[in-house]
């Protein structure tokens, strides 16, 4: 359930996009790493490895799981790596092995970079990359936030928001039309400095995407009347941020931190700022800084460098650049000592240590990036603090600006605990540092991880064009290979003058964000809601004569992924695909386990104390030794029910090698046990009493009977109760081969894997019947109306959801999917954006989803709104639904879903971890790898008859649950 709460904040997250760099680490990259139970290093260890092997969480499509019913995270939405499998029999195995005479790895492709500046000053760099036959792009504005009108800090990001209503040439209707026949995948993002807009989409597309770049830089759509609708929806975004207490923190600390300066204040911008802006005003700050001369375009992917160049000449040249206006200056004043004092409505609470760091235009830089990674180190003094049982995740970040950064160290405590001992501790470790300097292995592990996390970017098409774009635009680099080149020249004695000029107390500025506790979830007999609303006509739209052919084509795509599959002697499923993108080679494994079914009456919260044990080290090779050893080869790994790797190709042998130690040998010592068993304790009793933990709870009791194993919770008196004995029993009783499927993605032949894998792996026995891994069959459930108090929030997150009877083998599944992408998934092409947030305002986000597993199935519908708007969204949600069950949709629209969701299996290719998770969750459902494309044939022959029966047999809009977290909505 930790990962339910967390991960479903991630999914809010990305729906949304970033505000700033900074506020994507406090929702996504903080909830993984920074995580309540003490499971910092776990979370901690799958987020980098995520990272590293190219799993871009932001746009991964997962499971909710706060709605985590069904037999496992469900297959993605069709789209997710297709792949052709070939089962191999041992004699096959044992004759590709004589045959290649363990063939070496491949040879890595260095990606070709191609670069030009136009007559007019856009700068463009090409960076060809073979992983998948999709491209991204990513047109870089160098204003943000900083350039802002005085007292409107808002400004870029309302622009960001209105280059989404349309442009000369382009409106929004066509613009929503178009991003839906690319496949969806498109967002942007306001920084401090920077504007940035993105598009994933296959390569044979990409001319579309430039079409739409190159209006957009042209100017804004003329109509006055589109920033008063966009206005109701950026307003909702500010008040979903001020209603995340982490977010409040961070705006506090730009304050006291760059005083004075523009970084004093983040680009999100505020209501008051936004109710005096003017479409007037937009349009100049779009006249002022959108300008050739102003922009970098970054493209990576599958294509011809110079067809590519060839078109931006056809579609940039001609658009006329100018001066800019001068930037603002910045002038720092010595930071203040302080101390913050604050509530949070998470689990646990947190002390903080920031600090002004170097910005990425100081000669201090790479040093300051160093020393980061070294204090952030598990074989460090401040992450001591956690197997010394003082706290429950202790690290620190480094976020750089250009002038200036945030250096903070963060420790967690459980509700209750003593925050200000633990400051104490934190602070004297750090003025030890200061002092004393730090450990010059650390400083070379440090440097290999930087140096080799350059070489794991290119498993990713958007996270290499995001790098290049970072380093480019953001940093003002000439490639990310400066960044590389600095970091080689780094050495003990700079990061020693780092630290002592930098760690210095008498600037810090300190904080303590202190758990509250919600008040009882209050259940309603009423719904609200229930206004009689007439459906918005659905218009044609004509489409730009650029973007007819692509919007008109439905082709079945083709598999471009081609993985080796065979059995282990032990049940080992091993999937094995080859990739010269980089040199490096990515682990993904997962053992079917549901936790909640598993773990015997009584043990509640076993599983949780076995993650934390995994840190520990292996029964060889204690904490500190096991993570030397992975530092010196630079190897990211996790292990658990779901486990990882990320290695370079020439220490492929002994990373897994590692990994095999950790997950089939881990020590699980008792004196470690009977350290974290207290705080998992204290952890859990102070999740009880979150509001988010609530809201889940109110979610999974809305929707299940009381005996369901989805009710099932550790408190702290079935924590208190475990030995490691218990844990030792059920390591043994879950984790098995025959349950387990291992993917193995990089530059390594099958041979080579195969045999590598069969000699760490292969000795990995099972005893006893296999356990049961799924869920019963959940009956219908009846409607419920549940508020969660949550005083720190100004903004209610909202979610409906009801259970299915349908199961992922029945054919009703891909109707269903097909009518979810008329609801969502193309932005203001699609009926619930359009009518909640296009036409009324009155949310930021929405999302619709059918999770289906082999035995029960969800359907969900989250968004967020102001109190009083919360019926008002209800009731066009439930009229939106049950037009789904009662009438045929249009043909143009069931059309557009179509194009979507064939448009997104290639881009479900883009990287090393979508490619990997969508083989994990389709094999734990007993589907073949190349299920995207055969449901693409589904797909394509589907008619709108077929949807609405679908609909009208398993939905029940009239019983679905709503579980608000926030003020009391009205």
């Amino acid at each position: 359930m930790i990962m339910t709460i967390l991960q479903t904040l991630c999914i809010v997250a990305r729906a949304r996009g970033r505000t700033t760099k900074f506020f994507v680490a406090q929702i996504c990259h903080v909830l993984y790493r920074r995580i309540a139970f003490g499971m910092a290093q776990v979370f901690q260890d799958r987020w980098r490895c995520a990272t590293a092997c190219g799993l871009q969480i932001r746009d991964s499509a997962g499971c909710n799981p706060a709605l985590r019913s069904e037999d496992s995270c469900p297959a993605p939405r069709p789209g997710k790596s297709p792949g052709a499998s070939s089962t191999l029999t041992p004699i096959a195995i044992s004759l590709a092995l004589l045959v290649s005479g363990l063939l070496p790895a491949l040879s890595a492709t260095a990606p070709q970079v191609v670069r030009t500046t136009l007559s007019n000053g856009l700068r463009v760099i090409v960076v060809a990359d073979s992983l998948a036959p999709v491209v991204t792009t990513v047109m870089n504005y160098k204003v943000g936030s900083n350039e802002a009108p005085k007292g409107f800090p808002g400004t870029a990001h309302a622009l960001e928001h209105m280059m989404f209503r349309g442009s000369p040439g382009l409106s929004a209707d066509q613009l929503a039309e178009v991003t839906a026949a690319l496949g969806g995948n498109f967002n942007a993002d306001t920084q401090q400095g920077v504007t940035q807009y993105f598009f994933t989409t296959p390569a044979k597309d990409l001319d579309m995407a430039l079409h739409v770049e190159s209006l957009r830089m042209r100017g804004l759509a003329k109509d006055k009347e589109l920033w008063n609708k966009e206005r109701g929806a950026i307003e909702q975004e500010v008040a979903q941020d001020l209603s995340n207490p982490e977010y409040v923190f961070y705006t506090k600390l730009l304050r006291v931190m760059f005083r004075g300066t523009p970084y004093e204040h983040d680009a999100l911008g505020t209501r008051p700022s936004f109710n005096e802006t003017t479409s007037a005003m937009l349009r100049k700050f779009h006249s002022e800084w959108y300008t050739p001369s102003n922009a970098v375009l970054i493209i990576s992917g599958n294509v011809q460098p110079q067809e590519a160049i060839d078109t931006i000449h056809q579609l940039f040249a001609p658009i006329p650049s100018h001066a800019l206006p001068p930037r603002p200056d910045f002038n720092f004043e010595p930071v203040k000592p302080t101390t913050l004092n604050l509530n949070t409505d998470l689990p646990y609470g947190m002390t903080v240590v920031a600090f002004r760091f170097p910005g990425s235009d100081s000669p201090d830089y790479a040093a300051a990036q160093i020393l980061a990674d070294v204090l952030s180190s598990q074989r460090g003094n401040l992450y001591g603090l956690v197997p010394a049982g003082k706290a429950l995740f202790a690290e620190f970040d480094y976020e750089g600006l250009a002038k200036a950064g945030l250096g903070f160290a963060a420790a967690g405590f459980p509700a209750g605990g003593q925050s200000t001992n633990l400051l104490r501790e934190v602070e004297a470790i750090l003025s030890g540092h200061a002092t004393n300097g730090v450990s010059s292995d650390l400083v070379e592990a440090a440097k290999r991880r930087e140096i080799a996390s350059a070489e794991f970017q290119k498993n990713s098409v958007f996270g290499l064009a995001m790098e290049w774009s970072d380093a480019v635009a953001v940093e003002g680099r000439n490639s990310p290979q400066d960044d590389i080149n600095a970091i080689r020249k780094v050495t003990l004695a700079d990061v020693d003058r780092v630290a002592k000029k930098y760690l210095s107390m008498g600037h810090a500025v300190n904080a303590i964000l202190t758990p509250q506790a919600s008040g009882k979830a209050i259940s309603s007999k009423s719904f609200g809601g229930q206004e009689a609303l007439a459906p918005t006509p659905t218009k044609a739209v004509k489409l730009p004569a650029w973007a007819q052919s692509a919007m008109k084509r439905l082709d079945i795509p083709s598999p471009t992924v081609h993985p080796v599959v065979t059995n282990l002697a032990n049940g080992i499923k091993l999937i094995i695909q080859p990739e010269a993108v980089s040199d490096t080679v990515c682990v993904y494994g997962r053992i079917q386990n549901k936790a909640n079914v598993e773990m015997p009456n009584g043990q509640d919260g076993v599983d949780q104390a076995l993650d934390q044990l995994f840190s520990y080290g292996t029964t060889t090779l204690g904490r500190l030794a096991f993570q030397k050893a992975l530092d010196d080869i630079a190897a990211t790994e996790s292990a658990g029910t779901s486990f990882s790797l990320a290695v370079l190709t020439n220490h492929f042998d002994r990373g897994v090698e590692l990994l095999a130690q950790n997950e089939l040998s881990p020590a699980l010592p008792e004196r470690a046990f009977k350290i974290l068993q207290p705080q998992l304790a204290a952890a859990v009793a102070g999740q009880l009493r979150s509001p988010s933990y609530r809201f889940s709870r109110a979610l999974a009791g809305a929707l299940f009977p009381t005996n369901d194993p989805a009710q099932r919770a550790a408190t702290p008196g079935t924590v208190k109760s475990l030995s490691i004995q218990d844990i030792r029993h059920y390591y043994e009783y879950a984790f098995r081969p025959d349950l387990t499927t291992i993917v193995v993605i990089g530059n390594v032949t099958p041979a080579h894997a195969t045999a590598v894998l069969s000699k760490y792996f292969g000795d990995w026995k099972a005893s006893g019947p296999k356990p049961d891994t799924l869920y019963p069959p959940a009956p219908a459930n009846h409607p419920a109306t549940v508020e969660v108090p949550d005083t720190s929030r100004v903004q209610d997150n909202v979610v409906l959801a009801q259970t299915l009877g349908l199961t992922r083998t029945n054919n009703d599944y891909y109707a269903l999917d097909l009518g979810n992408h008329v609801l969502g998934g193309a932005f203001y092409a699609t009926r619930l954006y359009r009518d909640l947030r296009k036409e009324a305002g009155l949310v930021y986000y929405v999302s619709s989803s059918f999770q289906v597993g082999l035995t029960r199935g969800v359907y969900s519908v989250n968004y967020a709104c102001d109190p009083p708007n919360v019926s008002k969204a209800r009731a066009i949600i439930v009229r939106d639904l049950k037009q789904m069950c009662d009438q045929d949709v249009g043909h143009d629209e069931l059309h557009q879903a179509k194009v979507l969701l064939l448009r997104k299996v290639p881009l479900s290719e883009a990287s090393f971890g979508e490619i990997a998770g969508g083989w994990l969750s389709r094999s734990e459902l007993g589907l073949p790898l190349d299920e995207p494309v055969r449901a693409a044939r589904r797909y394509v022959k589907l008619d709108a008859a077929a949807v609405r029966k679908a609909f009208a047999r398993w939905l029940r809009p009239q019983d679905l649950a709503q579980v608000t977290l926030g003020p009391a909505p009205k």
